[in-house]
């Protein structure tokens, strides 16, 4: 099936939920994430600044700031289709740029090496259970996994999974992915 129309059926379902649905599968989702042992062991985690209908990144943020860890949040450059990570102190540094995307204010923050981030929440539309992602077309998780060391994570609703998604060979995939029904490890998945 086309990236195109996968991505297209699955956010119809995704903006099918209910206020109440999204809130509690994003709870799900997040409270699996944070028993994670990577996720436990990690000092500095990168994560997109989600807007609906992606699961909602903004308690996990809050709730990282509360246990002391650094929070890493993309800054897009659309010209060149890349992004770079800056440390995120709080909601003050964060400005509404295009498509209404919430990213850093660079002037209110500090640039972050990728080495440096511990482990990176990747967003999606659509991933098959090893690992592969449907973004939302830009291509710029794609351009900054080829380089990043680190320990991949994807938070995402059951809907999103599908059997089977186009892979492209610049595709990276993700070492896990966690939904409101639990962990699968990607790593694991043989097809």
């Amino acid at each position: 099936m086309d990236k195109g129309i996968q991505r297209k059926e699955v956010l119809t379902l995704l903006n099918l939920m209910t206020e109440e649905e999204y809130r509690k599968k994003s709870a799900e989702a997040i409270s699996g994430l944070m028993k994670d042992p990577a996720f436990l062991a990690a000092e500095t985690i990168g994560m997109t600044i989600s807007a609906f209908p992606e699961v909602d990144t903004f308690d996990l943020m809050k709730q990282c700031w509360a246990v002391g860890k650094k929070v890493a949040a993309p800054k897009c450059y659309p010209k060149t289709r890349s992004m770079d990570f800056r440390l995120v102190e709080n909601m003050d540094q964060l400005e509404v740029v295009y498509m209404k995307l919430q990213e850093p204010i660079v002037s209110k923050t500090v640039y972050i090496k990728p080495d440096d981030i511990d482990l990176l929440i990747v967003p999606g539309v659509v991933f098959s259970k090893n690992g592969y992602r449907i973004g939302f077309g830009g291509g710029y998780y794609d351009r900054f996994l080829a380089n990043y060391p680190g320990i991949t994570r994807s938070l995402a609703f059951n809907c999103q999974i599908a059997e089977a998604i186009p892979v492209e060979a610049h595709d990276v995939p993700v070492q896990g992915i966690y939904t409101e029904s639990g962990f699968i490890n990607s790593e694991a998945v043989v097809e």
